[in-house]
């Protein structure tokens, strides 16, 4: 027996040695000069060559000798190709750009990948990988030159999560493994940088609000660190592993943060707020930053810096470019020179809430290794022909010199569903390049941002967001790299990436991609055309209420989307307007989208239906991208039948007739029957819409500590709607003729000013500043009586409005915001550029139109809730009305005064 067992395993083990010697030998040269990214490409080269039963051997020579077994991959400037480099390479090479590369199989047989940096080598090892992979065999004769479109092409990771941390503010996540328990896990970050390499993404963007203080001890401010001392050392550690890790795949870490924050133990041992959009730049804040800075580039001198300058600090202003040019510069020159560095790092300024071409003419002058960066669609994705003010302050970025960035921000209306349209990504990238001049992407996850790395699928175990949502990463950076692809290529390509990934034919591979596309024009069209807001604040695929829809103004229309991020055409409020008026219409109107997102959908429905029967593999996860087709479906016949109501509605406001009413009311019960199977499709699939839970979400209800973030919450509210609608109905036509509802004024609470001597009472004809002689024309009835404060209208212009009070009750304090955008009125609170405008409830009107001085726009009112005790409330520059306080308990129905002239709202239909 013994000898038999003996026989057998030499048997084996001769098959094995034969198998071996079958093996082709390849030599994979590379050059003495050590180029991490040059070795790291090599390495990839290699498994691929493997795969194919080649035996590839990595040798590092400084001289080069040409056999037809040899790969000879480097830098064109490397010693190993002095003077045996074929000429046609040379004249190639000669004319390419940063990361381009050149692969070329010499008359001596070497098949040479050269790069015109590193990281060009680098991606003609992973282009000739992909390539081996692909057709299952190493090419014989190989000539191509290939180079990016996009200089800077990006992804981001927020440090951040779906609601507040204890004691913290919007922003502020300290680094920590109870906090961000996947920040530690190397293997998570490892296969994140790989499916970055293997797309050639160069750069990662860590958003933060305030990180220095997780990643360092000052010196100076030793107590500002907010980690304890074993967990500053991990975050050290883990940080260090990644930009090495990063380096090798030629990604640039570029660490972002906000401006003005400050960690907690620092604004608390100071008596300071961590965040105040309208406090001063004070000495002891600009020395804390600036040495955080300092010592962040010494430490971490491959790390790329973004800053945010708007949100946390007044936006718009000396105080920006002084913060720039005066403090983070500095700070960063100061590193650079402690750590002996000469190069220096990118900082992108993020044109977010701030005059980024008056920034950057201000900062040139002091350092040059600068780029901007500014939104795509705001923080959506709404259209691929942006046009306007938009697309002009983009122009005006990509004018400067230097490179100008897009960034896909947020995408509050495409998440949670899946979105994959090749169609509508290509031609958003070509925008970015022939609208906007932009030569960079920053691309935020599909979904799920703020609660990344997991998906919002309701899975055991949770589906990390880098898988579900591979075909958004992948085509993003494939037109990055290159937006001029063919078209009709583009369907074969797609095609069989998607019949790949799930055992389908080319044909069933098609139809998926025809689903991906048809479902991906929904929610663009829907966000533009009857939407609130580009921003966070609205969850699309959650629904809009009617009111929100027949009456955007009275919650903070973002009138930019209309006018910016979409194609010419109307809003609902337009569209009922010119009907009733005989007029015609201009461009794309909301009957126009509303019938066609329903024939998307029900093109994608068909399309995946189609692929069905063709899919073999990954049958889960087909599953889940066919579910979220019907959730297109149902959400796209949902607004479309919700719009037809609209429409009967807004007639009635003109005509009076409820017959009118009567109209609308089959198009809205259709409207809550798709929802409620919206609510079908989500209820067992998905654990929430929107990954940010704060009270930031306004619409279509306000979402505080994690309410209303699933359909199931939003049916009740919808039906509720609905059944108002009806009873309003009945009661119009039971109402006796010249019936009038008696209003009830204000009530004034008993509140002590304390930086303020001069006030009035509210009615018509009252002075409104000490300084001029403004007085009340109109005025609503609700506010009559009410004591206003009386302040200086230059004073407020130039250094801003201060009000401290003290009151024994929760109280609202009411301010008036001119109806109209001019640099001497006060901006009303806006969520889209201030993530504090809604800190204390004041980012909603409350009463529209509800005022207007002679000689001046409409005023609107938002109310400021404080509790009982002694507070201090700054506004930034600018005129506003300090109208006085009433009791919190008081009712404050939301409403329109109508007092600009085009009539009052119908709001109360439904509420």
């Amino acid at each position: 027996m013994r000898n038999f067992l003996i026989f057998i395993s030499c048997y084996f083990l001769s098959i094995s040695f034969s198998n071996a010697n079958l093996r082709i030998q390849k030599t994979i040269v590379i050059s003495i000069e050590n180029h991490v990214r040059v070795r790291f490409g090599a390495e990839k080269l290699s498994k691929a060559l493997a795969k194919l039963n080649y035996s590839a051997k990595i040798e590092q020579k400084d001289k080069l000798i040409a056999t037809n077994n040899v790969i000879a991959i480097g830098v064109f400037s490397d010693k190993l190709f002095a003077n045996n480099l074929p000429l046609e390479i040379k004249n190639k090479i000669s004319v390419t750009q940063k990361e381009g590369f050149h692969i070329y199989t010499g008359k001596n047989g070497v098949l040479y990948i050269i790069g015109n940096d590193a990281s060009g080598a680098l991606y003609g090892c992973i282009e000739l990988a992909d390539q081996i992979n692909s057709t299952h065999k190493l090419p014989t004769q190989m000539a191509l030159s290939d180079q990016p479109e996009m200089v800077l092409r990006g992804t981001c990771i927020g440090l951040q999560k779906p609601d507040y941390l204890p004691g913290h503010d919007v922003y502020e996540y300290p680094y920590t493994p109870e906090t961000f328990p996947w920040l530690y896990d190397k293997a998570l970050w490892i296969k994140y940088l790989d499916m970055m390499v293997e797309n050639r993404y160069n750069s990662l963007y860590l958003w933060n609000g305030h990180p220095f203080s997780s990643l360092l001890r000052l010196k100076d401010y030793p107590y500002a660190v907010e980690v304890d001392d074993p967990t500053l050392k991990k975050n050290e550690e883990i940080f260090q592993f990644l930009t090495q890790e990063a380096d090798k795949r030629g990604i640039w870490v570029i660490q972002m943060f906000y401006n003005i924050i400050i960690p907690k133990p620092f604004a608390d041992k100071h008596g300071l707020k961590t965040q105040d959009r309208n406090r001063p730049i004070i000495p002891l804040i600009a020395d804390y930053t600036r040495k955080s800075i300092a010592s962040f580039v010494e430490k971490y001198p491959n790390v790329g810096l973004m800053v945010a300058l708007g949100e946390a600090m007044e936006g718009v202003g000396q105080d920006d470019i002084d913060w720039f040019t005066k403090t983070i510069i500095p700070g960063v020159k100061e590193g650079l020179k402690a750590a002996g560095i000469k190069e220096e790092p990118p900082i992108v300024l993020r044109a977010h809430d701030t005059d980024a071409p008056s920034v950057m003419k201000a900062a040139l002058p002091f350092y040059k290794n600068l780029y901007t960066e500014n939104k795509f669609n705001g923080e959506a994705l709404t259209t691929n022909t942006p046009r306007g003010a938009w697309a002009d302050l983009n122009r005006k970025l990509a004018a400067i010199g230097t490179v100008n960035i897009s960034n896909v921000h947020i995408l509050a209306n495409l998440e949670p569903f899946r979105y994959g349209s090749a169609d509508f990504i290509q031609k958003s990238v070509q925008a970015m390049n022939k609208i906007y001049g932009a030569k960079g992407l920053h691309l935020y996850p599909q979904a799920s941002y703020w609660d990344w790395p997991y998906s919002a699928d309701d899975v055991k175990g949770r589906l990390l967001e880098v898988d579900r949502d591979w075909i958004w990463y992948k085509e993003w950076a494939r037109y990055s790299w290159n937006s001029q692809r063919d078209r009709a290529q583009e369907i074969n390509y797609w095609g069989k990436e998607l019949a790949d990934k799930y055992g389908a034919n080319l044909a069933g591979g098609k139809a998926i991609l025809n689903a991906y596309e048809e479902s991906g024009e929904i929610s663009p069209k829907l966000l533009r055309r009857y939407g609130i807001t580009d921003g966070n604040r609205q969850t699309l695929t959650l629904g809009m209420l009617m009111t929100q829809l027949i009456n955007p103004y009275r919650y903070g229309v973002f009138t930019l989307m209309y006018e910016s991020e979409a194609p010419e055409g109307e809003m609902i409020i337009e569209f009922a307007e010119k009907e009733w008026k005989k007029q015609g219409h201009i461009g794309e109107t909301p009957v126009q989208v509303a019938r066609e997102v329903v024939e998307h959908g029900k093109k994608a429905i068909q399309s995946i239906n189609e692929a069905k029967s063709t899919v073999t593999k990954d049958t889960a996860e087909f599953g889940r991208l066919k579910n979220d087709i019907y959730c297109y479906d149902a959400m796209a016949n949902f607004y479309a039948e919700k719009v037809k109501a609209a429409l009967w509605i807004l007639r009635y406001k003109y005509s009076n007739q409820v017959s009118d009413l009567e109209q609308a009311l089959p198009f809205l019960q259709k409207s809550v029957n798709h929802y409620a199977e919206l609510v079908k499709l989500t209820e067992h699939s998905y654990l929430y819409a929107n990954s940010m839970q704060t009270k930031q979400r306004k619409i279509p209800m306000r979402g505080v500590d994690k309410t209303f973030i699933h359909w199931k919450e939003m049916l009740p509210v919808f039906t509720k709607e609905l059944n108002h609608f009806k009873r309003s109905i009945d009661s119009l036509k039971s109402i006796k003729q010249g019936t009038v509802v008696a209003i009830v004024p204000y009530k004034a609470a008993d509140v002590k000013v304390l930086n303020a001597t001069e006030s009035y009472v509210i009615a018509k004809d009252v002075q409104l500043f000490s300084d001029t002689t403004v007085k009340i024309k109109e005025v609503a009835a609700q506010l009559v009586g009410l004591k206003g404060i009386k302040l200086a209208k230059d004073k407020q212009i130039k250094t801003g409005t201060e009000i401290k009070f003290s009151t024994k009750v929760a109280v609202k304090l009411l301010i008036g915001f001119f109806n109209q955008k001019d640099p001497q009125y006060l901006a009303p609170p806006q969520l889209e550029t201030d993530a504090s405008a809604n800190n204390y409830g004041q980012s909603e009107i409350k009463i529209s139109n509800a005022l207007v001085p002679y000689g001046f726009p409409p005023v609107n009112v938002h109310a400021y809730s404080f509790p009982a005790g002694t507070h201090t409330l700054n506004l930034g520059k600018g005129a506003c009305l300090v109208l006085g306080f009433i009791d919190d308990k008081q009712e404050l129905r939301i409403f329109n005064a109508g007092l600009d002239g085009r009539g009052k709202d119908i709001d109360w239909l439904f509420e």
